[in-house]
């Protein structure tokens, strides 16, 4: 990419302040002029160190920008990229959002909302069938108000089995988040 050399060269470091003024420091990794994005390859906030954080960013946007380090330096040409497996990513990111979307606007209570988030977590054949939680078509199917009791199926299948673990679970998961966000409450009230 030529433009690149005329504004940014690729690799060096640059600083930012955008005007949420949140800073961003990273290696340049592109910039467009015409669209007037920056891309910033940056240490990684998760703190595994084999990853990066990269920042898309519009620099106008940005209220400071500084180049904190060049490189005169050719850079490595940068590996080309699977499209195909970046696509496929992008299909089953969207898939997985669209199947979140369904539960969150499916007219049932926010507690079968996340009975079905959890169950879609590990399993991708779950969908609603009015208010009813529907699994692995029709095998298992879970009713409000979406406890133990409520699971219908052949109760000797393994795919029964398994999603009764899968409820027991979020129910634990469930009264313990709410135990803890009690103590949290009590300890706040105390304080005061």
């Amino acid at each position: 990419m030529a433009a690149v050399s005329d504004c940014f060269s690729l690799g060096s470091t640059v600083w930012c302040r955008t005007c949420y003024n949140q800073e961003i420091e990273g290696e340049v990794l592109a910039f467009d002029p015409q669209t007037k994005i920056l891309i910033l390859k940056c240490p990684p906030s998760s703190g595994i160190l084999t990853l990066h954080d990269v920042h898309f960013i519009n620099l106008s946007l940005v209220s400071e920008l500084q180049v904190k380090k060049e490189v005169s330096s050719v850079p490595e040409v940068p590996q080309s990229l699977n499209l195909q497996r970046l696509n496929t990513r992008i299909r089953n990111q969207v898939d997985e959002k669209r199947r979140l979307l369904t539960a969150m606007s499916a007219n049932v209570s926010p507690e079968g909302q996340r009975l079905f988030i959890a169950i879609a977590k590990t399993i991708k054949e779950v969908r609603w069938r009015n208010s009813d939680i529907v699994v692995w078509d029709h095998q298992v199917i879970i009713s409000p108000p979406y406890q133990l009791d409520d699971i219908k199926g052949n109760i000797n299948s393994k795919e029964y089995g398994y999603i009764r673990k899968v409820v027991e679970k979020h129910m634990k998961d469930t009264a313990l988040n709410n135990s803890v966000n009690q103590q949290v409450v009590q300890h706040n009230s105390s304080a005061q």
